[in-house]
């Protein structure tokens, strides 16, 4: 597996469970490689029923965009060959990752990459933000971006963004320099009140 490649992901759905038969309807992600964003992959894709009028309200995407795009078994093949060898993250990424991992099962696909949560991370590098939800991140941060939240690609984008923020907090905080994948997912396990003796453990 690539150690240098990052894929963050963000998908918007017909609800909140796939258990409970909710499908993606969209999913956006970023690649980067050694922080640099170097590819994109954006689609819609259909679920194979109508979703109702508050989802339509909340994402902006509606039965008639849907009814126009390809199904979910076409669009996640090729996203399964877009996140091939990445690490990947996303925001909340226990919800994204459920629904990675089942949309991917309906093309006998199985999830296997290390996934890491910016908001974890941001509970713990960020304690004086006023919460960690993603548009609060963006204005505390003050991370570019163009106003637009639940479309799949622009949460990417600004997740991406919120991602190279909390590892240059890791660098700057602990002198750690260029903190790797697999350091950033311990540090989102880590209690609050540990971090320091965790990253001087770390350091060691």
């Amino acid at each position: 597996m690539s150690q240098d490649a990052i894929v963050v992901l963000d998908f918007e759905t017909t609800g909140l469970s796939p258990a409970q038969g909710d499908r993606a309807i969209e999913i956006g992600a970023v690649k980067l490689k050694q922080g640099v964003v170097v590819d994109r992959f954006q689609q819609l894709m259909n679920p194979g029923f109508a979703v109702n009028s508050f989802i339509a309200g909340y994402t902006g995407i509606t039965n008639e965009m849907l009814r126009l795009a390809p199904s979910c078994e076409t669009v996640m093949t090729d996203f399964a060959a877009f996140i091939d060898g990445c690490q990947l993250v996303a925001h909340n990424a226990s919800f994204d990752q459920k629904f990675l991992a089942a949309e991917l099962a309906r093309i006998h696909v199985s999830q296997s990459q290390p996934f890491a949560c910016s908001l974890l991370l941001a509970r713990r590098l960020f304690q004086d933000a006023p919460n960690h939800q993603l548009g609060t991140l963006v204005s505390y941060l003050a991370i570019e971006n163009d106003g637009v939240f639940h479309r799949a690609l622009n949460d990417a984008e600004v997740t991406a963004s919120l991602w190279l923020e909390l590892t240059a907090a890791v660098t700057q905080r602990w002198a750690c320099p260029a903190p790797s994948f697999e350091l950033m997912l311990k540090l989102q396990r880590q209690p609050k009140h540990q971090l320091e003796r965790f990253m001087k453990k770390q350091m060691a």
